[in-house]
């Protein structure tokens, strides 16, 4: 392996990146820096985000501007600010012993005037946001004329945010016999069309196969019933104390939803999404990077572009609709050589998911077994000594309490001292523990014995006769819907009726049956009550639907409610024909 002096690099930036900790170059370094160092070089660079991708362009970058030359001559286009202010943090960083070399990072949420005013001073790179440079060279603040290197960082993320018109409309307004330098985690074809267009004859550097994982990244998948997912996320939590992670949701409303559940339930979590300010956006990413966060939950575009270091965790509440989005979570984390973990919470229906996810990334997901609540105050515990044992005592700021202090615990030997001192820590999550149930594996069905329907079973499918409304869960009450797979109806829609329509806290859904004209589902019995004063009644795929407690045999209420629906739908048929 060749040393970063073997690559060609100026004694002030050898310097600088010692003090950095830069010891030898990562692989895309080794490759990447050399040839960019060469005149007219195009590069195109497929590596997952944490391989050392802005060294790897922006170390022969510094290295080549002309310092006499106070105008833009390299231009870093990416996708969020977050990341823009990073990059501009390390080029800064990187260039510390060249004195006269100015970065400056352009990027919208913020006073476009003082920016304007830093680009008449003269800067040497530019990194920014597609649409504040489009801005600014619409009211002509900035001279692209001089530009060498245009680069475009995380370009798959750019174009999946729809920055792919905003990319054709900056690239004319640059030499045309610039370098364009392309990083990337992903190869979308979007990007093919734009080295097509763009580039003359680009060097084309894999770290990896093109879409692969990180390498060092461990994949992990829960298979859960729908209503443990948040239970299962608690215990993933607890069982990895000294987690610091991401967790991934598929809407705003359910990554604030998680985020003050967490809270709640006294984890050091907060929300990232796009309801947010970007003030408040600051304010949370500052508070996770310096660890005052220990969880952020956060939707796919907020997280966009967000560069932390030394995540342990990555995990997916739910399963992204691309493999292409999985890449770019599971890739914030096992980065610069160091390890980590990617978990998927899912259900029975996701699992195809996993097996497509796993032929992409070339890897293999692991199953994980939920811990039990024994398991997970064991690791707590141990947790906990470990600190203790680590703990930095300063001697001199407790010498003089500590007699007062033996005065008082010298009744207790050393066994009792050490149960008291852990009762203290843990009575509450060992008692929280105690009285939770254990979790409930989904099992996939036998497909063979699903084939295998009696008269009696094909029955129950046509009417609901006494004996089909089965007895609930303990402390779930089941409900009867006068809607079945006839009329659309599916799971999701069941859950979308409760989360559209009751008022006040979230309804915690159960198991629920689709019959071919009704259905069963389940709800905690301190919510059945206002589940059906707000849904029985309710017009609902063109029709009045009927929502009550299922019973042993229906109601003369409920027969009188289908013979009405039933005696409608004829009528309804009737007219058609």
């Amino acid at each position: 392996m060749k040393t970063f002096e073997e690559l060609g690099l100026v004694p002030e930036i050898l310097k600088a990146i010692g003090e950095m900790g830069f010891e030898t170059p990562m692989p895309i370094q080794e490759k990447v820096i050399p040839y960019l160092l060469g005149d007219n070089n195009e590069v195109i660079a497929l590596a997952q985000t944490g391989t050392g991708k802005t060294a790897a362009f922006g170390l022969p970058i510094i290295q080549q501007i002309n310092l006499n030359h106070i105008q833009p001559q390299a231009v870093i286009l990416c996708p969020t600010r977050e990341l823009c202010l990073q990059i501009a943090d390390d080029l800064n960083d990187y260039s510390k012993y060249i004195t006269k070399l100015k970065t400056l990072p352009v990027y919208g949420g913020s006073s476009i005037e003082s920016q304007i005013r830093a680009l008449h001073r003269g800067v040497h790179i530019v990194v920014a946001t597609p649409g504040r440079l489009i801005d600014l060279i619409n009211r002509k603040k900035v001279n692209l004329q001089s530009v060498r290197n245009i680069v475009l960082d995380e370009a798959d993320e750019m174009l999946n945010m729809g920055f792919s018109e905003s990319i054709d409309e900056i690239l004319p307004h640059i030499p045309e016999n610039r370098n364009m330098l392309l990083f990337s985690a992903t190869m979308p074809t979007e990007i093919a069309r734009i080295t097509k267009k763009y580039m003359r004859n680009p060097y084309e550097i894999i770290i990896g196969r093109k879409n692969e994982g990180a390498q060092n990244v461990k994949h992990l998948y829960y298979m859960v019933n729908a209503k443990d997912k948040y239970l299962v996320l608690k215990r993933i939590a607890d069982y990895n104390p000294n987690i610091y992670g991401i967790i991934f949701c598929r809407t705003r409303k359910e990554t604030q939803e998680i985020a003050d559940a967490l809270i709640k339930d006294g984890y050091n979590a907060d929300s990232l999404h796009g309801d947010l300010s970007q003030m408040q956006r600051d304010l949370v990413m500052q508070k996770f990077r310096i660890r005052n966060l220990q969880l952020l939950v956060a939707t796919d575009v907020a997280a966009r572009g967000l560069d932390v270091d030394d995540l342990t965790h990555i995990i997916n509440y739910g399963l992204p609709d691309d493999v292409e989005s999985y890449t770019h979570r599971s890739g914030r984390t096992g980065r610069a050589g160091k390890t980590g973990t990617s978990i998927a919470i899912v259900h029975l229906k996701e699992k195809r998911k996993i097996k497509d996810i796993e032929k992409i990334i070339n890897k293999k997901f692991e199953q994980g077994t939920i811990p039990t609540g024994k398991q997970i105050c064991e690791k707590q515990l141990f947790s906990f000594v470990d600190q203790l044992e680590k703990v930095k005592v300063n001697e001199e700021e407790i010498q003089s309490i500590m007699p007062s202090i033996y005065r008082k615990l010298d009744w207790l030997d050393k066994e009792d001292l050490i149960k008291h001192l852990i009762s203290m820590e843990f009575n509450l999550l060992i008692d929280y523990y105690r009285e939770a149930d254990e979790i409930e594996i989904p099992q996939e069905k036998d497909k063979k014995s699903d084939k295998k329907f009696d008269k009696k079973s094909r029955s129950e499918n046509r009417k609901p006769e006494k004996g089909n409304a089965r007895s609930s869960e303990s402390g779930y009450a089941r409900l009867f819907i006068n809607l079945g797979k006839n009329s659309g109806l599916g799971p999701q829609n069941i859950i979308g009726l409760l989360n559209d329509n009751i008022p006040g806290r979230k309804v915690n859904v159960g198991k629920i049956d689709l019959m071919k004209n009704f259905s069963f589902f389940e709800v905690k019995e301190s919510d059945k009550n206002r589940v059906i004063q707000n849904l029985d009644g309710l017009k609902v795929f063109g029709r009045n639907i009927a929502v009550e407690q299922a019973q042993e045999a229906p109601s003369e209420d409920r027969k009188k409610k289908i013979e009405q629906t039933n005696t409608k739908k004829k009528k309804e048929k009737r007219r058609k024909y």
